[in-house]
């Protein structure tokens, strides 16, 4: 990679950012990208990090009135062949918590339930299939979390995607042991707005969204 960055325009109101790969950064908004290039030249940094720098994610959340909640690591995995490794039914239970939560920052969420935990999956970042879940606090410590998503690949027909905060060690081994990849890191900016491309609004992954309790 050329250790530059590339300014594209949101694919939803919702949603805006940077996404941050090997040597090369994508900065996602509907703000000036001239802007995007003077403030990360300003800074006095290694180029290769600047989208990522603290100084300039906040003039990014500054300029656009937007909020955002960490910086996460993104994983992807796979689809997987068969019958997932443990029983799940599907569920349209809008008040658990994750499934809320999900809602509100996905777009065809659906929702699935076990003994113990809650898988999520839904779209997010221009469309993307992202998953989370959340284990039962008397179900942790036993593997749970892995098996979910794990479970949640053999669900889908696509890459599914993952955000995770880093200092979340439990969750990056679970998540890794269960053959997502991690392949860079993203920071959400969180707004209003529906996604102009339809479907029902829902949003971006956390890593709150995302990790894994077992």
């Amino acid at each position: 990679m050329d250790g530059g960055t590339t300014v594209v325009p949101q694919v939803c109101d919702r949603d805006a950012g940077v996404l941050s790969f090997t040597a090369h950064s994508v900065v996602f908004t509907d703000e000036d990208p001239g802007w995007v290039h003077a403030t990360l030249r300003g800074l006095d940094c290694d180029r290769l990090a600047a989208a990522m720098n603290p100084v300039f994610l906040a003039a990014f959340i500054a300029r656009t009135g937007r909020r955002s909640e960490t910086v996460d690591a993104m994983l992807v995995g796979d689809p997987l062949p068969g019958e997932p490794p443990l029983a799940l039914k599907e569920i349209e239970d809008t008040g658990h918590p994750r499934i809320v939560y999900a809602r509100g920052r996905r777009d065809d969420v659906r929702a699935w339930t076990t003994e113990g935990g809650v898988l999520v999956t839904g779209r997010g970042i221009a469309g993307r299939l992202e998953v989370s879940v959340e284990v039962d606090e008397d179900s942790r410590h036993r593997g749970l979390g892995r098996s979910l998503v794990t479970a949640a690949r053999h669900l889908v027909t696509e890459p599914l995607w993952a955000q995770v905060t880093p200092g979340n060690a439990r969750s990056m081994r679970a998540f890794q042991a269960a053959g997502y990849r991690p392949v860079g890191a993203e920071a959400v900016l969180l707004g209003g707005g529906a996604r102009r491309t339809g479907g029902v609004a829902a949003g971006p992954a956390s890593a709150e969204d995302a990790g894994v309790s077992q």
